[in-house]
């Protein structure tokens, strides 16, 4: 005679009606019977339902700046400037008029215009045509310690925003609202220039140019 545990195990496993030969109570395979079909018959459950509520909304993308009709250097400066809090387009716009008027946004460009490497030219190099031999050593310094090559538009950009004359007016280019003239006055601070030139013109064209994405 089978063992109770082994009619039990038999059932679970799904064994055919038992043989009256080997079951000789017909009362205990009914009840035996009926246990495997409560387990075996069990409904998987349902997965929880997601409320609605519970799905976080996909936050909207910022908004970018982006300059109509600009070539890839500039909007790749609109950017960076971006990226680094600046949102005001009269202060993108301002900081863009200057660059243009010192370099027209060619970085290898050396003064006098003429085109070289950074250790071709000596003073006057690059977008803001550092002069000084502390901040045109300084930009070679920074790009060493950065890894990129000083007479690329990456390395100035951030070697820009490095130096202590452009921290000094960081804050006020980041305070949104103001108009481009006063803009232009703390860009005075940061890049010294000796003759004005064109660059408040250039500012207000960018202004004209600058679009949201």
């Amino acid at each position: 005679m089978l063992s109770t545990f082994t009619l039990v195990a038999l059932s679970f496993l799904g064994s055919p009606i038992l043989p009256e030969a080997i079951n000789p109570n017909p009362g205990l395979a009914e009840i035996l019977q009926s246990v495997a079909t409560d387990y075996t018959g069990l409904k998987q459950p349902e997965p929880p339902t997601v409320l609605s509520s519970d799905i976080k909304p996909k936050e909207p993308e910022e908004k970018r700046l982006i300059c109509k009709g600009c070539n890839a250097d500039e909007n790749r400066a609109l950017i960076f400037l971006q990226d680094k809090g600046i949102k005001d387009k009269n202060a993108l716009a301002t900081i863009m008029g200057n660059i243009r008027q010192e370099s027209m946004f060619i970085p290898n460009i050396c003064e006098g215009g003429a085109r070289t490497s950074y250790g071709g030219c000596g003073a006057g190099f690059g977008l803001i045509q550092w002069t000084s031999s502390d901040r045109y050593y300084g930009l070679g310094s920074h790009s060493r310690r950065i890894g990129k090559d000083p007479s690329t538009i990456e390395a100035q950009l951030d070697y820009m925003l490095s130096e202590p004359q452009w921290k000094q007016i960081e804050s006020r280019m980041k305070t949104p609202g103001r108009s481009i003239d006063s803009y232009m006055n703390h860009a005075y601070s940061w890049i010294g220039w000796g003759i004005h030139g064109a660059r408040t013109s250039y500012a207000y064209d960018y202004a004209g140019k600058l679009v949201l994405s």
